[in-house]
């Protein structure tokens, strides 16, 4: 019973470890999405200048 619930932490602190590393380094993905974020806002704001000069 004892070398069961020190099993059960050890798995526990090991998932909590890896979560915790795995938010730590940012992929490739998150890379590729930010920029994709930035270029939409860019895109955005520049359709916003465009409208404001038709208005005028």
């Amino acid at each position: 019973m004892k070398i069961m619930k020190k099993l059960v932490f050890v798995l526990c602190l090991v998932a909590f470890m890896s979560v915790a590393y795995g938010c730590e380094k940012e992929g490739p993905a998150e890379k590729a999405g930010k920029k994709m974020d930035q270029a939409l806002d860019n895109a955005g704001d520049s359709l916003k200048e465009m409208g404001d000069k038709i208005k005028e």
